[in-house]
């Protein structure tokens, strides 16, 4: 907790009509946002941030929102997730990371829905005066390229080539390996361009925006709402068809691919296993389904139930992370695997993103299609793909080459 909390968070949610739109609320440069389809929140200011590292991050996260969100004085005349107290939160993906983790109170939130559109201003006491929702008209275009970065194309081949030759060997039966990409962002730089493009492009997925940490992910890890739980998992991807009838040859492949049903068992099965503790009974698609988006195809398996123990959206997490999707099977040695392979820090790739609000509730998605913005303007990009003992290496690199699209495209 990098802001000692003296005082009790004051939170006041009023209903207002609709916006219209969220992102042109955002800050030019350091924006809070989650997004999809139009509607979700965005956040301006920082009334309260709290940092977390190491293996006990998520669980010291849930413990110390418990304890802010039971001292706050919320006022909410809403009354829907997303209303009152909120925060936004980004976590890394490995226990060894250098990435901070954080949960971040805004001062002034502002929701949307099809429903229902408010404002909520939070106070810490400290004298801050509150900061008003105002529209602001994009700044001026801008070109970013994004290229290699540490890991180069070659060096990816060779991971990926080892990596299938442990998996044959025995020991693991999945390993999710990425590769990176680096540019640099002028500091007059409006991010709310890429944000826009990378929503309006993908509308389906959770466009987001937390501490310099942007992108847009098709994969929801876990939604909390009133003690139903649910979750979609994605493992298994093929490219688009350039028309229909090819579009469609490519999703009957995916379908009927040995390779990507297997690779999407594992990942099921890790979230079912996280998840059963939690909520005995859980509804799962009976075969997975074929998910459209804009550049690809994927398998996807939609999971939910009731609760049984009220815990948070936090709190489901340190189960949950990092699911088969994202790291492999065995978790423990797709992890080490990770490490050994991949010569970068994943940062917060492949972690969770999303928001909580006072009673728990949130929606947090699997951070991908994203890219890390540093202080200095350092644009680092992730993507990455299930190796399995049938893998062809160089089919996994264009496979990370179509899943780069979306945050290259917003860029460029």
């Amino acid at each position: 907790m990098t802001i000692p909390l003296t005082s009790s968070l004051v939170a006041q949610t009023v209903a207002i009509d609709d916006p219209r739109q969220l992102l042109p609320f955002a800050d030019q440069t350091s924006p809070l946002l989650w997004v999809r389809k139009g509607y979700g929140l965005v956040g301006l200011g920082e009334a309260l941030r709290l940092e977390f590292s190491g293996p006990d991050r998520f669980t010291r996260a849930a413990a110390a929102w418990r304890d802010v969100s039971a001292a706050a004085v919320v006022t909410d005349e809403v009354r829907r997730p997303g209303s009152g107290l909120v925060a936004f939160g980004t976590f890394a993906f490995d226990d060894e990371s250098s990435a901070t983790s954080v949960l971040i109170v805004p001062r002034t939130i502002i929701g949307r829905y099809p429903d229902a559109s408010f404002i909520t201003r939070v106070s810490l006491g400290d004298g801050a005066e509150d900061v008003d929702p105002v529209t602001t008209a994009y700044g001026p275009e801008y070109r970013i390229q994004l290229t290699p970065g540490v890991q180069s194309r070659e060096g990816y081949l060779d991971s990926a080539e080892r990596a299938i030759a442990r998996i044959q060997a025995g020991g693991l039966s999945k390993v999710v390996l990425a590769r990176d990409l680096a540019g640099h962002l002028p500091a007059e730089a409006d991010r709310r361009r890429v944000l826009h493009d990378l929503a309006l492009g993908y509308p389906d997925c959770w466009t987001y925006a937390v501490d310099g940490f942007i992108g847009s992910s098709p994969e929801t890890l876990v939604r909390v709402d009133r003690g139903a739980v649910s979750a979609r998992v994605l493992a298994g991807t093929i490219s688009r068809g350039p028309d229909a009838e090819s579009d469609h040859d490519q999703a009957v492949a995916l379908m009927t691919s040995a390779k990507d049903q297997g690779e999407h068992r594992f990942a099921v099965q890790s979230v079912l296993t996280a998840l059963q503790a939690h909520s005995p009974q859980l509804r799962r698609s009976e075969v997975p389904f074929t998910l459209k988006l804009p550049n690809l195809w994927h398998l996807a398996t939609d999971i939910d139930g009731r609760l049984s123990d009220g815990s948070s959206s936090l709190d489901l997490m340190d189960g949950l992370h990092p699911t088969a999707a994202v790291a492999g099977t065995p978790t423990r040695d797709a992890v080490a695997l990770i490490r050994e392979l991949e010569p970068f820090d994943r940062g917060r790739y492949a972690g969770p993103v999303g928001w909580v609000d006072a009673s728990g509730d949130g929606e947090w998605a699997v951070a991908l299609r994203c890219a890390q913005i540093a202080p200095d303007g350092d644009i680092t990009a992730f993507a990455g793909c299930g190796i399995v003992a049938d893998s062809d290496a160089a089919t996994e690199l264009v496979e990370t080459k179509m899943k780069f699209r979306p945050i290259v495209e917003a860029f460029g």
